[in-house]
């Protein structure tokens, strides 16, 4: 009898427990944690790291540093003031930690005591670097070219700040880029003394920056392990706006001259972008990350070594069909961790330099960042998956053992309702074999019919991974009580190179066949999608693509276009970055018209007839708010309901609070108009009930 009695309130319990919780609101998005940087005390007994938490009342978020033990115990705060603290470092000898707050470097005791402040710049400083021994460090900042002191920079600040003339004459490309004007200053690499506390500007009067404007990491420079030397990545092109010719070069330490910009030797020699160099702890190898074709930004990472004793430069992954990510060097200097895009995860790899094997060591999981302690015997990572955001973990070398260290966002995780994620696999263009990821609402019944949402990633060369994106949310979209269907068609990353590359000069071709046999094999084989209320969206390249859908199939009830580009040939004359479309269409408009013609989805316009929700940001400088403007006009002459959701504040990304709940609400309220009653009332109703 009583264990009768014990398993029904048990199973009362469970139930209770179920009904307790809810799906995901907006609100729950912007209350999460959200980890940043971390770095592994030298004698692998503590993690530092960095950590943001948002106000929406504030609109606004401030980050705190924490500080936990290797095994998971003791997590307590070491700064959590209401200023920024970010970027801990724990110095090499592990008895203190410095951050970055105020735009300076600061330094104090583990336990947070005794602050002092290292750097005092007027121009700032961030992104710290020590030497092994501790008695310098790097760091970057904004200055003038041609100026050789902090007095020069401040001044010419002040004349721009106080001049009633605004205007600029500009002399070249890249004048801006991603989200800001780029004005006359570059980005510098800096040498701090720990016994002079003075600064040096290692890159003196040089036109450059350090690190790169784009596609490099935020490891692109380090010191060699004697101190006596350091590597850097840069790009030292004439024209930075056709060019993704990153490189890494070295400074002799030794050789520097006071006064005196440093020498520099290149030791990469592809035309494409290199970048993250890492000394091997023996001191023999520098290992970095290489593409090998020129002007192409998503060509395939290899991970190469340079030996530094003979000068020879050897790839080591060339028969691995996977684009490397983040390397870092076991202890003895035998081996090399990293990460890489795998179907839709972030698969972790070890590479064995002598016989150049690759062997996963960490599946199907979704892992970024991973640090070797110094006994070589564990390393620790950044884990996510679509039911949670980032968390710290620990595994053995092996990749056994995996641990999670973390749990930040328990009370606000513990009281949400996840759907269920899949992945289907399907015939795309040419019968390849294309991958899809399924979410199904939370309370899901299948004896019921759902709304689809179809989501199209951007990049276009990226993909949708079971990762917890605080924008692109796939469980917020199913919160909602749609079946969301994300696809990786061409152009998707983790899937080969070859795969990554049948998207260039053919955006409307194959990877738009791949994505509508997703939607028609959903639709056929998935009895709870209900087919009269399916909705898609998308951003830049998926923008993109709804553009392209809207020209070319009325399968869908309603559409959102969210930075997406419209007019091929007018974004070239606006975007930054040219390497990317004379990549992507075989050159400039006037090369290769016939092609931009072909792709343009503003071709099409008279054939538009599915109502489109447009929304853009005014500082998205790599697709120009006139693609939107062209767009929303087009659909307003051809008669097309549509909607215009303008952030004046906002990016390619929208990254406010207060801006996100609009944004959210605005989208769900545009596809709320288009539903048609053959979906299951009751089922709708459940989702309304629960986020109302």
């Amino acid at each position: 009898m009583f264990r009768l009695s014990f398993v029904f309130v048990l199973f009362i319990s469970i139930i209770s427990f179920a009904q307790d919780k809810k799906p995901m609101s907006v609100e729950d998005l912007w209350k999460m944690k959200r980890i940043g940087t971390f770095d592994v005390s030298p004698d692998g007994r503590q993690i530092a790291f960095s950590v943001t938490s948002y106000k929406i009342d504030k609109n606004k978020g401030n980050t705190d540093i924490y500080l936990i033990n290797t095994d998971g115990s003791n997590l307590r705060a070491l700064k959590n003031s209401e200023k920024n603290e970010s970027e801990p470092k724990f110095t090499p000898d592990g008895k203190k930690i410095a951050y970055v707050m105020d735009d300076q470097i600061w330094l104090c005791n583990i336990d947070g005591r005794k602050d002092v402040q290292l750097t005092k710049i007027y121009t700032g400083a961030s992104g710290l670097v020590w030497s092994p021994d501790g008695s310098r460090f790097l760091f970057v900042s904004s200055v003038y070219p041609d100026c050789e002191t902090q007095d020069c920079n401040e001044a010419k600040d002040k004349a721009k700040d106080t001049s009633k003339v605004k205007a600029e004459i500009f002399t070249g490309l890249m004048y801006r880029h991603w989200d800001h004007w780029r004005g006359e200053k570059r980005s510098h690499l800096f040498l701090f003394d720990m016994k002079t506390k003075s600064a040096s500007d290692l890159t003196l009067n040089s036109s450059f920056d350090v690190p790169p404007i784009d596609l490099g990491s935020d490891r692109d420079y380090s010191f060699s392990p004697d101190g006596n030397e350091v590597a850097f990545t840069t790009n030292m092109a004439e024209t930075l706006a056709i060019s993704t010719n990153n490189d890494i070069f070295l400074i002799d330490m030794n050789s520097l001259k006071a006064g005196k910009a440093a020498e520099y030797k290149k030791v990469s020699q592809s035309s494409g972008n290199d970048h993250q160099p890492v000394y091997s702890p023996d001191s023999s190898y520098i290992a970095f990350l290489s593409m090998a074709r020129a002007g192409f930004e998503a060509d395939k990472k290899r991970v190469m070594i340079y030996n530094r004793k003979t000068g020879e430069l050897k790839s080591l992954t060339d028969k691995f069909d996977r684009s490397a990510d983040h390397i870092v060097w076991s202890p003895d200097s035998k081996f090399i961790y990293f990460t890489a895009a795998n179907e839709i995860y972030s698969s972790v790899y070890k590479l064995d330099i002598s016989t150049e094997q690759v062997r996963m060591i960490l599946a199907n999981t979704y892992t970024t960042s991973p640090v070797v302690t110094s006994n070589g015997r564990s390393i620790i990572f950044k884990q996510q998956k679509s039911t949670m955001p980032y968390e710290l973990f620990s595994m053995s070398d092996n990749g056994a053992n995996v641990k999670r260290l973390t749990n930040l966002n328990k009370d606000v995780l513990d009281k949400i309702e996840f759907g269920s994620l899949e992945t289907i696999w399907y015939e795309g263009a040419e019968r390849s074999t294309v991958q899809a990821i399924i979410v199904r609402p939370p309370f899901f019944d299948p004896s019921k019919k759902y709304p689809m949402m179809f989501l199209i990633h951007g990049g276009p060369q990226g993909h949708w991974s079971d990762d917890f994106h605080f924008r692109w949310n796939i469980q917020m979209f199913a919160a909602k009580g749609y079946i969301v269907v994300a696809p990786n068609p061409r152009g998707s990353t983790g899937y080969g190179q070859q795969f990554t590359d049948e998207i260039s000069q053919d955006w409307g071709g194959k990877p738009y066949i791949d994505l509508m046999n997703c939607y028609d094999y959903v639709i056929n084989n998935y009895d709870y999608v209900d087919k009269n209320n399916t909705f898609a969206a998308g951003a830049s390249y998926g923008g993109y693509m709804i553009n392209w859908i809207e020209g070319h199939t009325d399968r869908f009830s309603a559409l959102v276009c969210h930075d997406g580009v419209f007019n091929l040939e007018s974004m070239y004359g606006t975007t930054e970055e040219l390497w990317f479309t004379d990549w992507e269409f075989g050159g400039a408009p006037w090369q290769n018209r016939d092609l931009y013609k072909k792709w343009s989805p503003h071709q099409y316009v008279e054939n538009f007839r599915t109502p489109m929700l447009v929304v853009h940001g005014a500082k998205d400088f790599r697709v120009p708010e006139e693609q939107a403007f062209q767009l929303f006009t087009s659909l307003q002459r051809m008669g097309v309901e549509s909607e215009f959701l303008y952030f004046p504040d906002e990016t390619h990304f929208v990254s406010k609070p207060q801006n996100s709940l609009l944004w959210w609400n605005t989208i769900f309220n545009w596809f709320d108009k288009f539903k048609k009653g053959q979906s299951d009332e009751r089922t709708q109703s459940i989702y309304r009930q629960h986020n109302n």
